[in-house]
Order: structure tokens, then sequence, then C-alpha cells
């Protein structure tokens, strides 16, 4: 029942990301394209938080290692960042925040987690991001060994589309 467009297909400018939190920079994109188009608009801000870094790279997943955007090269720096810090916790979490925007200002956030390990060197081929260095809870794949039906099922994304579902439809 809803017809969904890009803000791409809409040619609406990306706004930057200015907040500290996951929910504050989705909340960002949402506001900016429910104020553009007059209709309701639905964002997102992820990314991967490292325990023994302090939740680093978080909110500065894509930008961590600077650019142009590399996530090889960001994986590299967190994991040198372990070994700088000595950590034997090499515990994450990947963290998705969605948000949703209402033309009459009415907001809300709904945010998923999977949690995991870091593992080095990278393994896998699919997936994108951290995707090869992360290993879910209970599992011995990377994300980016699982097929991409199992990583959907137990996704960051896929919890927080699960709470936004239940909240809304």
């Amino acid at each position: 029942g809803f017809e969904v467009v890009s803000a791409g297909d809409l040619n609406l400018d990306e706004p930057e990301e200015t907040e500290f939190t996951f929910a504050g920079n989705a909340l960002i994109k949402a506001r900016a394209a429910a104020e553009a188009t007059g209709a309701p608009a639905l964002s997102d801000d992820s990314g991967i938080a490292v325990t023994a870094l302090g939740g680093m790279p978080g909110v500065n997943t894509a930008d961590w290692a600077g650019h142009p955007r590399d996530f090889y090269k960001a994986m590299e720096k967190v994991e040198r960042d372990l070994q700088a810090a000595n950590a034997e916790d090499r515990s994450a979490k990947f963290v998705c925040c969605l948000a949703v925007v209402w033309p009459d200002g009415h907001e809300e956030t709904y945010q998923g987690e999977v949690h995991g390990t870091l593992t080095w060197p990278p393994r896998g081929e699919m997936g994108f991001g951290f995707d090869p260095v992360f290993v879910p809870l209970n599992r011995t794949e990377t994300f980016a060994e699982l097929k991409p039906d199992e990583k959907h099922a137990m996704s960051h994304r896929a919890d927080a589309f699960k709470k936004l579902k239940a909240a809304l439809l």
C-alpha cells in the first residue's frame, strides 16, 4: 500500500550529518526530505560501534579512514587502533536507526542492533563496509561470508525495520 521513492530519485540535496548519534543524523535526513516533499519520510543512519574503542567509529563509520571513503582502510584503522590499545575485548555491534518524519512534524525513531566480535584478517566476498571483519554472536562466519538472506534476517537493519513495522503497521 506504499509507494517508495528515494531522495535520489527526487534529486533532493543530501543534508549535512552534524549530530553525534545515529538517531540525530537519521532525523536530520528524514526532516529534510519531509520538508522538501510534503510527504512522510523515512531515513536511516547506521554504523559499527567497537566496545574497546569507546563505541567508535560509530556515527563516523563511513568516513573513519577519511576521504575518499575506503572501507578496507577503515577496517585496517580499527584493527590498528585495537592493537595499539592492546585490546582483548573485540566485541562490537552494528547499529541502525530508522527515523520517520511526517509533514506535520511528528517524528519517531527505531533502533536495531546486532552484536558480535571483530576478526582479522577480513574474510568473505559478500556484503559491504565492515562485513568482512564482523562475526555475529553464535556464528563462526563473518557477515561477508553469510548468504545475503541469512545476513539480512539477523542484521541491525532487519531489527530496526521489525520495530518500525510493529509500531506503524
